[in-house]
């Protein structure tokens, strides 16, 4: 009895889950099926879901009307840069808070944690103010080199991983001669490469959707990254719909092979478990 009441209760739970995620799935599926409407089509009332004909040209137009491949290239050395980097500085920050021991160093922590809570919109006016004048405007620089250099998330990620190393490790690394530089990159990093893996892909997927920081830092269209380019469709009087469907669908292609890829990573990164003995 016990059993069968398990597997109802199961039963109830996954359709639940796939009523959800089939509630989710619609915006994506509603945007790809406009991309391929014509412009009259997409605002039809009942909607008209199926589209009649299908107008494959949509794709080609949105990649050629503007200059997306340039977007592309922008969207794709910026995410490199910040991803690798971000990759490095806050994997030393989470060593040095979980394995050295300096002075102040559990208030230094909270107090880097609690950046976390202050909203980006409340620090753009400062940061637009520092990069105005240190010439960064209108230039990549302005949106990698802050991104690349702090993230909380990402420290306190890691660091929850180092503490679940047994310091019996370290100290025999210590015993036989390896520093501080040896122990964090030859035996520390390869421990936690799920971690390291789960923060890679948070970090890609956050800085392919960006649209804020570009909005602001950047004006050049040869500079803008895709959400940029993808907003240029939306003109004062009229949106070209279809292509921008059309052009977000084709945005949204490496943001799936990406989770698609690493989402193992994903789900054994954000629980956190440490290593496995």
């Amino acid at each position: 009895m016990i059993h069968r009441g398990l597997r109802m209760s199961t039963v109830v739970l996954h359709i639940v889950l796939i009523i959800g995620a089939c509630i989710m799935a619609l915006p994506f599926v509603w945007m790809v099926l406009s991309s391929l409407k014509d412009l009259s089509q997409v605002f039809v009332v009942p909607p008209k879901w199926i589209p009649d004909p299908f107008i494959w040209s949509n794709y080609k137009d949105s990649l050629t009307a503007l200059p997306f491949g340039r977007a592309y290239f922008n969207s794709f050395y910026i995410n490199m840069i910040v991803v690798l980097s971000q990759l490095v500085t806050c994997s030393m920050a989470a060593y040095a808070f979980a394995k050295i021991t300096f002075p102040f160093r559990e208030p230094l922590f909270i107090l880097f944690l609690a950046t976390m809570m202050v909203p980006g919109q409340v620090t753009i006016i400062p940061l637009y103010l520092i990069m105005k004048n240190i010439g960064w405007l209108d230039t990549h620089l302005a949106i990698i080199v802050p991104s690349a250099l702090l993230n909380a998330f990402g420290v306190f990620l890691l660091r929850q991983f180092f503490r679940g190393i047994p310091k019996e490790m370290e100290e025999a690394a210590i015993v036989d001669g390896a520093n501080r530089w040896t122990i964090y990159a030859r035996i520390m990093l390869p421990l936690i490469k799920p971690a390291l893996s789960a923060l890679g892909i948070f970090t890609f997927l956050g800085m392919w959707n960006n649209f804020f920081n570009p909005l602001i830092f950047l004006s050049s269209t040869d500079k803008f990254t895709v959400p940029m380019m993808l907003n240029l469709y939306r003109g004062m009087y009229s949106t070209d719909w279809t292509l921008m469907m059309a052009g977000a669908s084709i945005a949204l292609i490496p943001v799936l092979i990406v989770y698609i890829i690493g989402q193992k990573y994903i789900i054994e990164g954000v629980t956190l478990s440490g290593i496995k003995g």
